[in-house]
C-alpha cells in the first residue's frame, strides 16, 4: 500500500470512529434506521427505510438496473444485494407515495431477480455475484450469499403481495430452497456443533457467522413465512431466533459489537456503521419476536456508541485487526 493510500485509510477509519456521522458516502453506508411504517404481520413496508438507496444516482444498465462501481480490476458490476435494497427502498416509497417511477423501479428489481435466479454447481437456485471478492479468502466468481437470498425473498414476497404477480412468489419459493440446504450442499445454512442454525452471508470454511448478514437473511425467512405460512419457514425462523438469542453474548466485547465470529486471535470488531446497523437490526428483531433480550442488547450497544472512550477503544482494536489480517 502506498503512503498516500495508507494516509487515506487511517483518515477514514479514525474519522469513522471518533467523529459523528458516516466517514464516507456510499451505496452501502446510508444511515441505519427503523422504518416506523413497517408491518410485522403482513408483507408491507420493509423494516428499514432504505430511502437513500432508493434514490441511488447510478450507474445503471440499459434497463435501469443499478450497478456498483468497485473500481480497479472489478469495475462496474451487478450486485444482487444492492439491486434488492434499491428495490425495497422504492417499494417503501411507492407504498407511501404511489408514484409511477417508484413502481417501475420495484418491478425492474423484481424482474431482474426472476431472470437472474439460477442454479449453482450443486443445483440450488441462487443469485450469483460475478466478480471475485476478497474476504477471509478469495470468493471466486460466481459466488452467492445468504444475505442476498434473504433480501431477495423479502422484496419478491412484498411485490407479490401488492401486485399479485405469481412469478414473484414462484421465484421466492425457488430461492427459499437455499435455506433448506446446508452450505456443503450448495445452500446457505450451517448447523454448528451445538445445533445452532446459522445463515451465512459469505460461504467460507470455517464459517464466520457475520451478524448483520445472518439477521437480514433471517428476516427473509420470516417474510417468506408471512407470505406462505410454510411450516418449514416457521421452523427455520424459530431455530435462527434461538441461535441469535443464545449467541449474542459472543458478539459483545463489553465496549463494542463484533462484526463476525472470525476465529482470529484479534476479534473483528464492527465498523461504526455496522455497529449502528446491529442496533437497528436488534430492535426490529425485538418487534418480530417480542423477545426483550434483543432490545436489551440494542440498548447496551447504543450506550457503547455514545461513549467516546469506548469508540476510541474500538478504533484501536479495529486498526490492529486491519494491520494484522486485512
Amino acid at each position: 500500500m502506498s503512503i498516500a493510500a495508507r494516509l487515506h485509510y487511517y483518515q477514514r477509519i479514525f474519522g469513522a470512529y471518533l467523529l459523528p456521522g458516516n466517514s464516507h458516502v456510499s451505496f452501502w453506508h446510508d444511515v441505519p434506521q427503523l422504518n416506523p411504517n413497517a408491518s410485522i404481520s403482513a408483507p408491507g413496508e420493509y423494516y428499514m427505510p432504505f430511502t437513500e438507496k432508493a434514490d441511488y444516482a447510478g450507474p445503471f444498465d440499459a434497463d435501469g438496473i443499478p450497478m456498483l462501481d468497485y473500481g480497479g480490476r472489478i469495475g462496474v458490476q451487478y450486485n444482487p444485494i444492492a439491486i434488492t435494497q434499491w428495490g425495497l427502498g422504492n417499494y417503501n416509497l411507492f407504498r407511501r407515495q404511489g408514484e409511477e417511477r417508484q413502481r417501475r423501479k420495484v418491478l425492474a428489481a423484481c424482474d431482474w431477480l426472476c431472470v437472474n435466479l439460477e442454479q449453482n454447481s450443486q443445483g440450488v437456485p441462487v443469485w450469483n455475484h460475478y466478480f471475485d471478492w476478497e474476504y477471509r479468502s478469495r470468493l471466486q466468481s460466481p459466488w452467492y450469499s445468504g444475505l442476498a437470498q434473504g433480501q431477495g425473498i423479502s422484496l419478491l414476497v412484498r411485490a407479490y403481495y401488492h401486485f399479485q404477480e405469481l412469478r414473484y412468489l414462484d421465484t421466492a419459493e425457488r430461492a427459499f430452497a437455499s435455506f433448506q440446504k446446508c452450505t456443503a450442499q450448495g445452500g446457505v445454512s450451517f448447523t454448528d456443533a451445538k445445533d445452532n442454525l446459522w445463515f451465512e452471508e459469505y460461504v467460507v470454511s470455517p464459517p464466520t457467522h457475520i451478524l448483520n448478514g445472518f439477521i437480514w437473511a433471517m428476516w427473509g425467512v420470516y417474510d417468506y413465512l408471512l407470505a406462505t405460512h410454510d411450516p418449514a419457514a416457521k421452523d427455520l425462523f424459530s431455530r435462527a431466533v434461538q441461535t441469535l438469542r443464545s449467541n449474542l453474548q459472543r458478539y459483545d466485547l463489553g465496549f463494542w459489537s463484533l462484526y463476525e465470529q472470525s476465529g482470529t486471535w484479534l476479534p473483528m470488531l464492527a465498523s461504526p456503521f455496522y455497529h449502528r446497523l446491529h442496533i437497528v437490526q436488534l430492535r426490529v428483531t425485538r418487534q418480530l419476536t417480542g423477545d426483550e433480550v434483543f432490545s436489551d442488547y440494542a440498548d447496551r450497544w447504543e450506550n457503547y456508541a455514545r461513549s467516546r472512550s469506548k469508540r476510541t477503544r474500538a478504533l484501536c482494536y479495529k486498526s490492529a485487526f486491519k494491520l494484522c489480517y486485512y
